[in-house]
């Protein structure tokens, strides 16, 4: 009878995990569970909630679940889940809260998939550091405990349907080096606290309806090299606070509704600026001769504005310009001096797009258009 009773707890205890999974995490008490079926437990969870979990099909009980595809555990603490990336899978549904269960989650990329719904709870995961939703279908807000995860050095949720304001305490994420918010709908203003984010290195708000003015205090993000913030409702002007972050390398603020002038100096204050695009705002008077003194150059777009004078001969100064686009403005040229900048232009041997169609030029169209890239 003893012998009898013994195989019965084995056998017990064998069909303990499949009771488990058959009940679900809901049914089963953590504190019974070591980790690292916790984390096991919760992967299922998260693949059962998917609308296609056949693309998941190496997620079973047959191997251990740190080898299940794009799942990598932690060395120093086994079985716990510390990165899972599924990119490009075509996965469709809500994101289970049970991801928050992986609390030594390090990584999270569900990059070009379909998930919609809210964003998932994450308070417990207080170890994460990149947080990657881009090209996916979730709505609702950004939740407030999204801010608390101090550890965060990259959130990208661009290409979403996001809705509500940027959250004004956001500037909490300090050690944030990437933020990508394009192409949702938020509303709203451009939050200050921002200024406290002083890893930032690009910052792409772009494809949104964001109103307001531009903060000033961008100009305090000595690291930024990207800033993205065309195709919104955004007004006023730029000042030279904001383009005092020597280290930025690509500008759009295209397609809002920016004006006045710009600062004379702009060309001095951004040494490493590559591509600058203006177009379809509200700008006027000239532009800097300045920028001719970058030497990297290499991209700029000011069309349909209300630029007006000569074109700087100074812009193709350093041969380095692969694409001007000045159409619909108000430039003037009608003699030699006014047609400058196409003899400088024929330093740029890259230059493949040169659009200066609905502006105010008269005269015979200089000989050096001749001499131009033949990339053109």
């Amino acid at each position: 009878m003893a012998a009898a009773n013994q195989q019965a707890k084995l056998a017990m205890l064998a069909l303990l995990p499949l009771l488990l999974l058959s009940y679900g995490v809901s049914s089963a008490r953590c504190s019974t569970i070591p980790d690292n079926t916790t984390d096991m437990l919760s992967l299922l969870e998260f693949k059962r909630a998917i609308a296609n979990p056949g693309v998941l099909n190496s997620w079973n009980s047959s191997m251990p679940h740190c080898q299940w595809d794009g799942v990598n555990c932690s060395r120093k603490h086994p079985g716990r889940v510390t990165l899972l990336t599924l990119p490009g899978l075509g996965l469709a549904g809500p994101i289970s809260p049970y991801i928050g269960n992986l609390t030594f989650l390090e990584t999270l990329d569900l990059t070009a998939n379909s998930f919609s719904g809210a964003l998932p709870p994450l308070n417990r995961l207080h170890k994460l550091q990149q947080l990657v939703l881009l090209q996916n279908s979730m709505q609702g807000v950004i939740p407030d405990s999204l801010i608390n995860r101090s550890n965060l050095n990259c959130l990208e949720l661009s290409g979403n349907s996001l809705t509500g304001q940027i959250p004004l305490n956001i500037g909490l994420l300090s050690n944030l080096s990437v933020l990508g918010l394009s192409a949702n709908n938020l509303t709203g203003t451009i939050p200050p606290s921002l200024k406290n984010l002083s890893q930032l290195s690009t910052l792409a708000l772009a494809n949104n309806q964001l109103t307001g003015s531009i903060p000033q205090e961008l100009g305090q993000l000595t690291n930024l090299q990207v800033l993205f913030l065309g195709v919104n409702n955004l007004s006023g002007g730029i000042t030279g606070t904001l383009l005092n972050s020597s280290s930025l390398q690509y500008i759009d603020l295209g397609f809002n509704m920016l004006g006045n002038t710009l600062p004379s100096e702009m060309g001095n204050t951004l040494p490493k600026l590559s591509t600058l695009y203006l177009s379809s705002n509200k700008f006027e008077g000239n532009i800097p001769a300045s920028l001719g003194n970058i030497s990297g150059l290499q991209e700029l777009d000011f069309s349909v504005n209300n630029f007006i004078g000569q074109v700087p001969s100074s812009l193709g100064k350093h041969g380095t310009l692969t694409y001007l686009n000045l159409q619909t403005n108000k430039f003037e040229a009608n003699d030699s001096q006014g047609f400058e900048f196409i003899d400088t232009l024929s330093n740029s041997s890259s230059l493949e797009t040169l659009v200066l169609d609905q502006n105010q030029f008269q005269g015979a169209i200089p000989n050096s258009i001749g001499k131009l890239s033949t990339k053109l």
